[in-house]
């Protein structure tokens, strides 16, 4: 259960409804999901989270399954259960297969091992990986 009330366009503040407006013209759905309807509740931290998602997950260099499937490995990094789920869905409308996110799973597995081995050693990095940072 959410920690704060969802609010339904009809019950949110004129600058939430705003937001909601345009994501759901962003996105072409006739409403948005329950994230926004909790963010509702603070509209200063709904626009700044909604602008900053249309800058990062908008068009750039990287491809868009690309950039859900990055959300998604940090999302189970991070244990969201509501992020790996909503970008997985959407990862799967880019074009995910079982069989990537199965793969997707596997490299997030290994890089999680990885980190707590290097971190858990305190390894120092060799000099030729640090100019690629």
């Amino acid at each position: 259960m959410s920690m704060l009330k969802k609010l339904d366009y009809a019950d949110a503040p004129a600058d939430a409804q705003a937001v909601m407006d345009d994501i759901k013209a962003t996105r072409n759905v006739p409403d948005v999901n329950n994230v926004w309807k909790v963010l509702a509740n603070d509209p200063r931290q709904m626009k700044q989270f909604w602008d900053e998602i249309k800058a990062v997950m908008g068009p750039g260099k990287l491809d868009p399954l690309v950039k859900e499937m990055i959300y998604v490995a940090v999302s189970i990094t991070n244990n969201c259960e509501y992020c790996i789920h909503s970008h997985s869905a959407s990862a799967r409308k880019q074009g995910m297969s079982d069989e990537m996110y199965a793969e997707l799973v596997a490299v997030v597995s290994l890089a999680n091992k990885g980190n707590r081995i290097a971190t858990g050693y305190q390894i120092e990095v060799d000099e030729q990986f640090k100019r690629y940072a």
